[in-house]
């Protein structure tokens, strides 16, 4: 990273400048912001977003309700990537079926299921609400985890990013200036540049 670079320029030289001394402490404070401030920011993060996370899937697991459907005919088969499948795509039929909610009304209507050829009668799982609309899997709470995790780790790096931006950003306007005073100075050299007896 080069903000330790700038740390460097706090080494004992006569040539040091002040913008060089400032550019030092630009970077010490930019390191110290990532190596502490970035960190702990990443853990608040991640901690609410555990807390949020396994409050839903708590609230989830009362409310989601895995019922046993019956097949009463297949409409057909669809490509579907399933959640819970990391990433592959599955074939899933399409088909009729009716189940019983856990409030005790009875439905029926077009649900998937992963069953490979489904005949009338076979049986399924099926995740509804307590009204028996049809619903996700509950979020378990390993994923949960693993989401305030990725959340807190986001987070921090977000934080990092934001603060190497603006220690750049820093060190480019303190060169802009270091240059428009240098600019400066040769405007008053200018003039006299070459002559004898120029500064005697």
């Amino acid at each position: 990273m080069r903000a330790v670079t700038g740390l460097w320029r706090w080494r004992r030289n006569p040539l040091c400048r002040a913008t060089d001394l400032a550019e030092a402490w630009v970077a010490l404070v930019a390191l110290v912001l990532i190596a502490v401030v970035a960190p702990a920011i990443g853990a608040l993060v991640g901690f609410a977003a555990q807390d949020s996370l396994q409050q839903a899937a708590r609230a989830e697991q009362h409310t989601h309700h895995l019922v046993t459907a019956t097949v009463v005919r297949a409409l057909g088969k669809e490509p579907e990537g399933d959640p819970d499948s990391r990433g592959t795509r599955q074939v899933r039929t399409r088909v009729v079926a009716d189940w019983a909610a856990p409030d005790g009304s009875t439905h029926r209507g077009p649900v998937l299921t992963d069953l490979k050829s489904p005949h009338a009668g076979d049986h399924f799982g099926l995740w509804t609400d307590p009204r028996g609309r049809i619903t996700t899997r509950p979020l378990d709470s390993v994923t949960a985890t693993t989401h305030a995790v990725l959340a807190g780790f986001g987070a921090a790096l977000v934080a990092a990013a934001l603060v190497e931006t603006a220690r750049r950003l820093t060190l480019w306007r303190m060169v802009r200036r270091r240059y428009a005073h240098w600019e400066q100075a040769w405007d008053r050299a200018g003039p006299d540049w070459g002559k004898a007896g120029t500064g005697s």
